[in-house]
């Protein structure tokens, strides 16, 4: 198999470039928890999410939801905090890029009580934070977007809703921290049915999350920045219009011999395949690790493996939020030989295949 080259550069313009990036790019990785290490009920495998107390993880709707608007949002997969008396649950996540001071932000998340909940909430935000929240207490209330209905509660019916709001930065926010911030929980919670006994609980399901550059009025402009991710100067990648799904590409990944570690030369290039994956929010791809056949076949297919994954999780954490697999192969899959040095060094590598346009 030939190593197939389909990415070419075409000149245009930075600043379009910079705006265009900047009001469609979604700095929350993983926004719709869709991409994860393997099949698991626990959150840490929806990369790089991270739950606070213990928070469920869904890849498919649950069998006794009988409600019509079951399942996740969008895709498959959406998380559940739980809420109690004495009890809450968050989800917290690094952001893609550091928030820049003076610039607006809106955030965006929907919510769905649970058809089990017998209380609502009055109450449901988000936490902006250069270090992420360390113990659930209330933060700084200038830090945190939130949506209240203090009179009927955050119902919707038991379907989707939006939690909608704009945050201006402070400069350095590097982490988001999501659920209930009111200082009293039992207070900030109402009973569905009030003449229902029983300890209060409100349970919300969480989907498609997002937070994103928007442009301010025209006299609010002082600078416009462009994102951390490295253009090259004047010009933005893009990819040939025949490409088809199935499609192998080789990309041109250095690691750490004997290792999975990513080298820093190996950043333009997966920073171009992140960019296009921006602009084609649409395509699926597969990561596919291959090594040659030098060592056991089960290290070999180990490493293979760990390699995908590594650039599997650059990507996430980098923005992505296509819809993503990856899968090691060992050196069962040649396409050099390997009985010279050259032929080994090609066979040692990371592809993308697009599995679906």
């Amino acid at each position: 198999m030939r190593i197939l080259f389909i990415f070419f550069i075409v000149v245009c313009s930075l600043v379009n470039v910079s705006a265009q990036t900047i009001t469609n790019k979604n700095l929350v990785p993983n926004g719709s928890f869709e991409n994860y290490r393997k099949k698991s009920d626990n959150l840490k495998n929806a990369i790089p999410w991270k739950p606070i107390s213990s928070v469920d993880y869904y890849q498919q709707p649950l069998r006794n939801d009988t409600s019509k608007c079951k399942g996740a949002r969008t895709g498959e997969c959406y998380i559940g905090l739980r809420l109690q008396k004495k009890y809450k649950e968050f989800i917290e996540v690094k952001l893609s890029e550091t928030l820049r001071r003076g610039n607006n932000y809106q955030f965006e998340c929907y919510l769905r009580l649970a058809f089990w909940s017998n209380a609502m909430l009055k109450s449901f935000g988000v936490y902006m934070s250069k270090g992420g929240m360390k113990s659930v207490t209330f933060p700084e209330k200038e830090c945190v977007l939130d949506t209240v209905n203090t009179k009927t509660g955050l119902n919707g019916g038991y379907c989707w809703f939006k939690f909608k709001g704009v945050y201006k930065a402070s400069g350095g926010e590097k982490y988001i921290t999501i659920g209930n911030f009111a200082p009293n929980l039992k207070e900030d919670m109402l009973k569905i049915n009030p003449l229902s006994a029983g300890f209060k609980e409100a349970y919300y399901f969480v989907d498609d999350i997002s937070l994103k550059w928007i442009k301010p009025k025209e006299d609010e402009i002082r600078t416009v920045y462009v994102d951390s991710m490295k253009y090259e100067k004047d010009s933005v990648l893009q990819v040939k219009k025949n490409v088809q799904t199935g499609e192998k590409i080789t990309l041109r990944v250095i690691f750490q011999q004997g290792k999975s570690l990513i080298l820093a030369e190996s950043f333009s290039e997966l920073n171009k395949l992140a960019q296009y994956l921006f602009r084609h929010p649409s395509i699926e791809i597969r990561i596919d690790g291959h090594s040659d056949n030098s060592g056991s076949k089960n290290r070999n297919q180990r490493l293979s493996e760990e390699r995908a994954r590594a650039v599997f999780e650059y990507l996430i954490t980098h923005g992505v939020q296509n819809k993503m697999f990856y899968k090691g192969y060992g050196s069962s899959v040649p396409i050099a030989d390997n009985d010279t040095d050259q032929g080994r060094a090609i066979n040692r590598r990371v592809e993308f295949e697009i599995v679906k346009q």
